[in-house]
């Protein structure tokens, strides 16, 4: 009697597949992390994002929304006044600045709406490449494959990247996956990230995944930093 034979995961795009393959089955619906209301609102709220969790900017944003939901009203706010109902978000200063000239620079360049161009996303006070991709994916279903810590972690615990920083991990992940992949991947990956292959839960040896893509793998894996 033959043993079956089991899948080979050596190669990069054999792992990916796999990848591609289990986190939608895991998680076949992908609801955006942040809660917002409109392209203007989801903007803001991944400006607060930075260095904060999802879940604190949740509790904050309502707060805000209250005061001022488009760009025309946070304009009438002072930075102060922005700043003081944000504080918990921590950077608090330098994010009440980046929202106040964003939304004037909205109302200025683009009519009050927000743009839908990585250059003109860029252009804005406080808006990064990230932050530019997860607006473009979320608002306006460009294709974008925006990577935070817990996809740098996951792609490295996979062997999916080697990059030293997110920018090569994000050039290393969209050669491996389907363009029209990417929007509903990268949260994939986050859910994952935060659920099972958590930074301190799982060292690459102990999550569904890890253990299938590397079952002889005895010692954890050291993540490179972004």
């Amino acid at each position: 009697m033959t043993s079956p034979t089991l899948p080979d995961y050596r190669s990069r795009q054999a792992r990916a597949d796999y990848v591609d393959q289990r986190l939608a089955e895991l998680y076949p619906d992908t609801p955006i992390p942040l809660d917002h209301r409109d392209p203007y609102t989801l903007l803001v709220a991944v400006v607060l994002s930075a260095q904060c969790t999802d879940k604190r900017v949740n509790e904050i944003t309502p707060h805000l929304w209250a005061l001022a939901d488009n760009p025309e009203a946070m304009t009438r706010l002072s930075i102060s006044d922005i700043q003081q109902v944000i504080r918990p978000c921590g950077l608090s200063p330098q994010k009440a600045r980046a929202i106040h000239e964003l939304s004037q620079l909205i109302l200025e360049r683009h009519g009050g709406n927000v743009p839908s161009s990585f250059a003109e996303l860029e252009a804005l006070p406080g808006v990064g490449h990230k932050t530019a991709s997860v607006v473009l994916a979320q608002s306006f279903g460009v294709p974008t494959f925006p990577v935070d810590t817990h996809i740098h972690r996951l792609a490295q615990r996979w062997k999916l990247s080697h990059g030293q920083n997110v920018q090569q991990t994000e050039h290393d992940l969209k050669k491996l996956f389907p363009r029209e992949h990417w929007n509903q991947l990268h949260l994939r990956f986050i859910f994952h990230g935060r659920a099972q292959c958590t930074a301190r839960g799982c060292d690459g040896t102990c999550c569904e995944i890890c253990r299938t893509l590397f079952p002889d793998r005895k010692r954890r894996v050291r993540t490179k930093k972004a």
